[in-house]
């Protein structure tokens, strides 16, 4: 850790209820930041579905009045799941471009301003090693993450000149409570990605939360627009 590294920055952390947006609040308070919380379940600082109308610039807002500003953005709130393309139902695709993309956009779009205002504006997207590639049966999924990516480069060169930054982490096979239920009921896919890795391993939430940490700093001031794959070298044997 690298106490002190965020001091008297404030941050938003959508999906901080569990897995990875737990983590990466949990380090980003750690690292000095004043950190305000969201879900839709959990130990969070105010609940709420990050798809409905209206919640991400009420977000926003809330962290003016509580925090004074608003220096880091960490979109964690996201959805998985798996449906092969022959009879893929509309609502799965829907639900998960309504999650991991719409939500994400409005997120940015709603955060801006006060991000601009900052010395030190800090956009950090959570993607996924499918934002770069595919997957039998997630197309919904690696649409989403896809998405994702591309927002960030879009967003990076259009909001750069006023200094804030954006960047996306492309998890590989994360060990999270979202993630569980896949890896109980198909132990092979789990173990698919623990060999892919080149460490070995799943990831853990906290892998995940210390680059974002990374990201939100100012050792990563010059980095801007990127996709970071943070997946124990898993995309070097894809």
């Amino acid at each position: 850790m690298t106490a002190g590294r965020l001091d008297g920055r404030a941050a938003l952390v959508t999906g901080a209820g569990s897995g990875i947006g737990l983590a990466t609040a949990k380090r980003l308070a750690a690292d000095g930041a004043r950190v305000l919380t969201t879900d839709r379940a959990g130990d969070v600082d105010i609940v709420a579905d990050v798809t409905e109308p209206g919640i991400n610039a009420k977000l926003v807002a809330e962290a003016e009045a509580r925090l004074g500003g608003l220096d880091i953005v960490v979109a964690c709130a996201g959805i998985t799941g798996m449906q092969p393309l022959d009879g893929h139902d509309d609502a799965f695709f829907d639900t998960m471009m309504a999650v991991n993309v719409t939500a994400v956009f409005r997120l940015m779009r709603d955060a801006l301003p006060l991000l601009e205002r900052s010395p030190h504006g800090r956009i950090i997207l959570i993607g996924s090693v499918m934002s770069s590639f595919g997957e039998a049966g997630m197309t919904a999924y690696s649409a989403s993450k896809h998405a994702v990516l591309g927002m960030t480069r879009s967003v990076a060169a259009e909001v750069g000149a006023s200094g804030v930054t954006v960047n996306c982490i492309q998890p590989g096979a994360i060990d999270t409570p979202m993630t569980a239920p896949a890896f109980a009921a198909m132990p092979e896919f789990r173990q698919r990605w623990i060999d892919k890795a080149a460490l070995g391993r799943l990831g853990q939430p906290e892998d995940i939360a210390d680059v974002a940490a990374f990201l939100a700093s100012d050792d990563a001031r010059f980095m801007s627009g990127h996709g970071l794959f943070v997946d124990g070298g898993a995309t070097q044997r894809h």
